[in-house]
């Protein structure tokens, strides 16, 4: 089979990688219908990350091949919708629905490698979920958006406990704090506040229910928050970038008492443990159990109640994944999908 092998920052190759097959009785093989790159793929594309001919890619949907003796929940020929982290979804920690905590937990990427025609899934029955039947191929791009950063953005916005009366704030407008602007809204919260400076970006936020667009960033970024909430700063804030600028305007954008969902992945933030402690707020963030809501969200789209597959607005075949990396990291692209 083909896949996206990334040898070092910036070199992005697709390849001929062996066939993946059932290993374990609690495997799954199937083959993808579609794939995609995610902002956290950037990480080790710029050098920020180690990358070492690494197998790319933690996004999938697609259909089920084979399954091993011991899977119970799924058969040959679903259509199925993954977390980008591995659970039995049984487990305590899985139960408690911090599935991307499991004690059998394993990322996707690297690993597995879903930039590809086919993937090995271990823990099928906790990881991968069934859609009522074959979808129509214009909620693919939707499902797909399931596997990650819709099922991201949710978490994001029920960290930051976004809800009816709440005024939310998104720093961030990259594909996840799209999504969490979107979960904002699904979740009833009254005011959203999406923290963006690129026009396309901040017309996809309004699509999906932000209220208002703050583009200043930093102190001034805090500054216009608090304008717009009366000097208190927002109920619920998400923070979807991962820099020390992103995390710090989030932490200082919460006001006093109000809850702050993380999800960007972070490297080099150094948050002042004085800062944190004076600001009297609720943390809650890092992967996203992405599992825990697959359910709920893969009806929602079934239903056609919500549209997340509009966060992908480039669409490559698999084999010119090298350019749908360089369109991302060129900001030439919010997220590109890879067709199979």
């Amino acid at each position: 089979m083909r896949g996206v092998i990334m040898h070092a920052p910036g070199d992005v190759r697709v390849e001929d990688r062996e066939d993946p097959t059932v290993i374990e009785p609690t495997d799954a093989v199937i083959r993808l219908t579609a794939t995609c790159i995610c902002g956290s793929d950037l990480w080790p594309y710029r050098g920020v990350e180690p990358v070492d001919h690494t197998l790319m890619g933690h996004e999938y949907v697609g259909v089920v091949e084979e399954i091993g003796s011991a899977v119970q929940t799924l058969q040959v020929g679903d259509f199925v919708v993954g977390s980008f982290v591995v659970s039995d979804n049984t487990c305590e920690i899985c139960r408690a629905g911090f599935q991307s905590k499991c004690v059998h937990a394993e990322f996707v990427a690297g690993t597995i490698g879903t930039q590809a025609q086919k993937a090995r899934i271990p823990h099928a029955d906790g990881t991968l979920v069934a859609t009522p039947g074959q979808p129509d191929p214009e909620l693919i791009p939707s499902l797909l958006a399931a596997s990650d950063v819709l099922g991201t953005g949710w978490f994001a916005a029920v960290a930051a406990e976004a809800g009816p009366g709440k005024t939310v704030a998104v720093v961030g407008d990259g594909a996840v704090g799209l999504m969490a602007v979107l979960a904002a809204k699904e979740l009833g919260a009254e005011r959203i506040i999406a923290m963006s400076r690129h026009p396309q970006r901040q017309e996809l936020a309004r699509f999906y229910g932000a209220t208002d667009v703050v583009e200043e960033r930093g102190e001034e970024g805090v500054a216009k928050i608090k304008e717009l909430t009366g000097g208190l700063g927002a109920h619920s804030v998400v923070e979807a970038v991962g820099t020390q600028e992103s995390f710090m305007q989030a932490v200082g954008a919460t006001r006093g008492g109000g809850h702050l969902g993380y999800v960007g992945v972070n490297y080099d933030v150094q948050i002042p443990g004085i800062e944190l402690f004076f600001a009297g707020i609720h943390t809650l963030g890092g992967p996203a159990p992405v599992r825990r809501f697959l359910p709920e969200l893969v009806q929602l789209i079934w239903d056609r109640r919500i549209d997340p597959g509009k966060v992908f607005d480039l669409t490559l075949p698999l084999e010119e994944a090298a350019e749908g990396y360089r369109a991302m990291d060129e900001r030439r692209a919010t997220k590109v999908l890879l067709t199979l």
